[in-house]
């Protein structure tokens, strides 16, 4: 299941304890040019939307970097992909915290391609298994969360992902040029407490308990790694495999769902899911489950990014706004922008191609990172809210060219959540006073050194200045710079 924080790297699990599963690295990536085109589908038929000279799918998200293993061979799934038929996929979110971060939005984003094309998504939030705790990547054991706080971030998580799926739909849609009458696939979201508050441990021990190896569940990374530590692992995280296992059963048997997506610390658990299919399911039906891994998401310097690396920016609107996650892709490393490009928007990768280029010849600029912040803003927070905070950004950092009226710049602001207020019979150094919390003797100070100005003219002020009407944007706003990082708009009232 898929946590809240950042996945930790797969070590390798041994085919001998998986007899059923085999699996392979996609280690050789040929990098295709591809482009979306507008599709039509019926119910149980999908057109696929990439050029058909440039393979199907799974081509696109390996030239994304979004594929880092296969439960089976690659020809297998790609066969599947190429019969047209409408698929379906989950992955898995427990509610270890309020929001999704940016580390969770890798798998996610696989699931966004397909459903934009046609196909059908699930995602199950771990109402169940979130009272167990995943062990995966975890070197002890998670703190025992209360219920009422579990409960809250289930729901939080829910409208995140309902978020997500929709906005990202119309940004897909909007990126691509495609109209409402193109159809996308079906989102089910579900909670896997809904089918195990009904099970009893000795039915289920009964019927599933033969298909499950001891020897292949101490085998898995997530097990092993803490054996092999001096920190214990109690029967409730050993047990959790099973406990996804039987979610993928659950789903495969009474949902038709045929792939698993989950980043590369998941892959015992997908595997396990799949081992326990074909165990239980006819043999005709054996081979149909898959599951797929994404890689960890890293800087270019080698960070991580969740919130056991401390730096996990989260998507919920209310903890970031828009202009927050602006700012967080604006300020990406250059070494970055070609690879964020690629997981976190729908661009194709002769426009990507195109801009690393141009941002090579002028890296000053930061094309790259302007339209990377644009477009992710976009796909997380709806269409339209990029270019609202790259004008509110360029307000903020000196490059506002005058166009914006008062009652716009107010409304952006009130959405950033930065939007002061001051009197309209405050001099300067009495509003200096209230919003850096200073002396006045501190306020003269900045002043007789230059180090404030006004108005988007940036017009520096070296005295007190009683009327401030002249310098307020349709006698409403004013914009207050203090030094070169501070920078404050003020309705004036």
């Amino acid at each position: 299941m898929l946590e809240l924080r950042s996945c930790s790297y797969l070590v390798n699990s041994s085919k001998r304890h998986m007899p059923l599963v085999t699996y392979y690295r996609l280690n050789a990536i040929k990098w295709p040019k591809s482009r979306f085109y507008s599709h039509t589908a019926s119910p149980s038929k999908v057109q696929g939307t990439l050029d058909s000279r440039n393979g199907n799918i799974l081509d696109e998200l390996k030239q994304r970097g979004l594929v880092c293993q296969v439960s089976q061979p690659e020809g297998v799934l790609r066969t599947k992909l190429n019969s047209d038929d409408k698929i379906k996929l989950y992955c898995g979110v427990d509610p270890t915290a309020q929001s999704l971060h940016l580390g969770n939005l890798v798998p996610l984003m696989v699931l966004l391609h397909f459903y934009a094309q046609g196909h059908d998504i699930v995602t199950v939030i771990g109402g169940a298994t979130g009272k167990v705790g995943d062990p995966s990547g975890r070197k002890i054991e998670r703190d025992v969360m209360e219920n009422d706080i579990r409960q809250n971030n289930i729901i939080s998580i829910s409208q995140q992902l309902q978020r997500f799926f929709k906005n990202g739909l119309e940004y897909y849609r909007n990126r691509c040029a495609l109209t409402e009458d193109v159809p996308s696939g079906k989102y089910t979201p579900k909670n896997n407490f809904n089918w195990w508050k009904d099970i009893k441990m000795l039915d289920f021990l009964a019927d599933f308990g033969r298909h499950i190896r001891v020897q292949s569940m101490l085998a898995r990374d997530s097990v092993s790694s803490r054996l092999q530590t001096k920190n214990s692992l109690g029967f409730n995280e050993f047990t959790y495999q099973i406990l996804q296992a039987y979610d993928f059963y659950h789903l495969y048997k009474e949902e038709n769902v045929t792939i698993q997506v989950g980043g590369n610390d998941q892959w015992g658990n997908i595997t396990a899911g799949i081992d326990l299919i074909n165990r239980t399911q006819p043999i005709q039906k054996k081979g149909l489950p898959f599951g797929v891994t994404v890689p960890l998401l890293t800087t270019a310097t080698g960070e991580k990014f969740g919130k056991s690396a401390g730096n996990a920016v989260f998507i919920d609107p209310s903890i970031n706004t828009a202009y927050d996650v602006y700012q967080f892709f604006y300020n990406t490393l250059d070494a970055d922008v070609p690879k964020f490009l690629k997981i976190f928007t729908f661009l194709d990768s002769s426009e990507i191609k195109t801009i690393a280029e141009s941002h090579a010849k002028s890296p000053n600029l930061r094309h790259g990172q302007s339209l990377l912040a644009k477009e992710v803003t976009d796909m997380l927070y709806g269409v339209g809210s990029g270019s609202d905070s790259e004008a509110l950004s360029n307000v903020i950092f000196g490059r506002y060219d005058g166009t914006l009226s008062a009652t716009k710049l107010i409304d952006l602001c009130k959405k950033a959540r930065i939007l002061q207020h001051a009197d309209r019979e405050d001099n300067l150094i009495k509003l200096i006073c209230k919003l850096v919390d200073c002396s006045v003797s501190e306020a003269r100070r900045k002043l007789s050194q230059g180090s404030v100005y006004l108005h988007h003219s940036r017009t520096k002020v070296n005295e007190n200045i009683s009327n401030l009407a002249p310098f307020l944007i349709d006698d409403r706003v004013l914009i207050l710079r203090i030094g070169k990082q501070k920078c404050f708009i003020i309705e004036m009232r």
